[in-house]
């Protein structure tokens, strides 16, 4: 997909770290996803910078709670203006339905992607929680979940996009975590990709984060990534 887009995650918990790399990058390449760690340290006030400085934000909050409760959460994060936010598909039909209301009662028109299995699992920890089926069977069933209730988008491995595409609508964005960049490794991630292997199994948005904001210069590598990607 030509255009294909970045999110660069700030996985860090002070307000200054997280000014420190928004100005070292461009918002023509990429956009900020911002997760539990920053926002529960900063809260909604680095949104706003971060709109301040032009780049769309991803709110990576996974909602996961009763209907009412994540109906009025999306409301709200959906009220901060933020381009996408996500819930967790395992909540289940009701609380996604209910999310999308919430979504749909802002002014602001963010997307609403579900998260199906977090790449961080694999086989061996999702027997531990006790789903003792193949983790592409979870992974399949929540996908089509997300579609069904209206949801824009699955957050997914790029390991699973061969299976969920031609199950998915057409313009479903498809949204892949778990990037690394070839000598990078793996750490908390159990099923990752590199840039250029996500694109081609059909990743309509990249979620990266050490392997960009760890280095000295980030806009370099982002724009190498770029390049890759074209």
């Amino acid at each position: 997909m030509d255009n294909l887009q970045i999110f660069v995650a700030l996985d860090c918990s002070s307000e200054f770290d997280a000014h420190k790399i928004i100005n070292k990058l461009n918002p023509e390449f990429c956009g900020i996803k911002v997760g539990k760690e920053l926002f529960t340290a900063v809260g909604p006030k680095i949104i706003n910078y971060i709109h301040n400085k032009k780049f769309k934000v991803f709110l990576d909050l996974k909602y996961h709670d009763i209907p009412n409760t994540v109906k009025k959460a999306c409301k709200n994060a959906a009220d901060l203006g933020v381009y996408m936010l996500n819930v967790h598909a395992m909540g289940g039909s009701e609380m996604m339905l209910s999310a999308k209301e919430g979504v749909d009662q802002s002014q602001n028109s963010s997307v609403l992607i579900g998260v199906t299995i977090l790449t961080s699992h694999d086989q061996k920890s999702l027997r531990d929680i006790c789903y003792d089926k193949p983790i592409n069977h979870y992974i399949k069933n929540l996908a089509l979940n997300v579609a069904n209730c209206g949801l824009d988008g699955v957050v997914c491995s790029a390991n699973d996009l061969n299976t969920l595409k031609p199950i998915l609508p057409e313009n479903f964005h498809l949204i892949t975590p778990g990037i690394r960049l070839n000598n990078d490794k793996k750490h908390d991630q159990q099923r990752v990709s590199n840039p250029e292997d996500a694109k081609k199994l059909g990743s309509t948005m990249l979620v990266i984060g050490r392997s960009i904001t760890e280095d000295p210069n980030p806009l370099e590598v982002l724009k190498k990534i770029q390049l890759k990607l074209k």
